[in-house]
């Protein structure tokens, strides 16, 4: 796999691009939100979500209807979208633990995380210099790109439940969007099946690869920009967030610009033990349940059983239940684990895979309620779709 200081590949360029128009949109905002405030004092209060309107390229555009289409599920009625809802952050609206599948009797096995920003993550594989695998997509980064990660649900028995790619396949060639398929990859695209399906995966990563998954519009962003100030207690939840003697978050999710890309991601995509208890709530739904170890499960090495991908925390506020397993509801409860988990164990229960726990940058933080609060606060702040007004200086 390609090291963290590989040369800019093509895919890179285009994260690269990404985050460039993003930036773009932002500046847009900002004069918008200026040339607002200098015609009504009062009134430079506005969303901002028609500024994120940008064109679609037709394969971007292909992409977004095949994300959206209900009829790609045995028996219909599930969309990628079902589980990864705009209004929810690209997550699943139904809050639940793991996610009903096509056939609503069948959960999957892990929370579905959000896809926003997932376009930022780097292919898996090994630093010999961090000496930890990093990037990739799922929990276990067992995809490496977004369109590898797009063909394992659409044949999931435990999501989109599809018996082959054919029934994929034929259902696109008939669907109202058949023709702009042709367009983006010619008028033979359809001849080879399996080319096809292929296709069909390479278009959702198109779409996922847009400001409309990852815009990059929440209020950190616009503090960054200078725009608004944080209230006194998101500023203390931020101090908290960075400090390495408090809460050390930044350890894990960063709060500065990616190395590669320039983007602020909150994650520095490594794998994790973070001794999270098992959730009786999936063994309630799977009689057959096993315990999940992860990344090991991947690499085949013990040393990485209970490791798990490092999400994002953008947005993170509305894409909770949290963990790989939904066992927290609330950003509190998250927090309230990080800081006690080692000082309280008859609450927090041991851990689901006790090997490899990490030991030394959470368990026993020392915060007190109130700093707790102060670091959900300012976490709040990284939700998309933040609607401002230019303050005074």
């Amino acid at each position: 796999m390609p090291p963290l200081n590989q040369s800019i590949t093509s895919r890179s360029w285009r994260i690269l691009s990404l985050f460039a128009v993003a930036a773009l949109l932002l500046c847009v905002a900002q004069c918008r939100q200026r040339h607002n405030h200098d015609k009504h004092d009062d009134e430079g209060e506005a969303e901002v979500k028609d500024v994120m309107e940008v064109q679609l390229t037709p394969a971007q555009l292909l992409g977004k209807k095949i994300f959206f289409d209900t009829n790609l599920s045995n028996p219909p009625g599930q969309s990628c979208a079902t589980c990864h809802m705009p209004n929810n952050a690209f997550a699943d609206p139904e809050g639940l633990p793991v996610s009903r599948g096509a056939v609503k009797t069948k959960f999957g096995h892990r929370n579905s995380p959000t896809i926003a920003y997932a376009a930022f993550s780097p292919h898996f594989h090994y630093d010999s210099v961090e000496e930890a695998y990093i990037g990739g997509l799922f929990w276990d980064g067992r995809a490496n790109t977004l369109s590898e990660q797009a063909l394992i649900p659409l044949m999931s028995h435990f999501e989109m439940n599809n018996t082959s790619e054919k029934t994929v396949v034929d259902y696109i060639k008939s669907a109202p969007y058949a023709n702009l398929f042709k367009t983006v990859y010619g008028p033979k695209s359809f001849d080879d099946t399996h080319a096809a399906f292929l296709r069909i995966a390479e278009a959702l990563e198109e779409y996922e690869e847009t400001v409309e998954v990852s815009p990059f519009t929440s209020k950190f962003d616009y503090y960054m920009k200078g725009l608004v100030k944080l209230t006194p207690q998101e500023e203390r939840g931020l101090k908290l967030f960075n400090d390495e003697k408090k809460g050390n978050c930044a350890a894990c999710h960063p709060s500065t610009p990616d190395p590669i890309t320039g983007a602020i991601l909150f994650t520095d995509f490594t794998y994790d033990n973070l001794g999270v208890p098992a959730n009786p709530k999936l063994i309630e739904l799977d009689k057959d349940y096993k315990k999940d170890c992860g990344l090991g499960s991947v690499v085949k090495c013990l040393e990485d059983e209970g490791k798990f991908k490092v999400p994002t925390l953008r947005n993170i506020d509305r894409t909770a239940p949290y963990f790989h397993n939904g066992v927290y509801k609330t950003l509190e409860d998250v927090v309230r684990f990080y800081n006690s988990r080692d000082v309280d164990t008859l609450k927090f229960g041991p851990a689901e895979v006790k090997q490899n726990v990490n030991k030394d940058e959470l368990g026993n933080l020392g915060l007190t309620d109130q700093e707790i609060k102060d670091i959900a606060a300012f976490m709040r702040t990284l939700s998309d779709g933040y609607n401002f007004k230019v303050e005074k200086d």
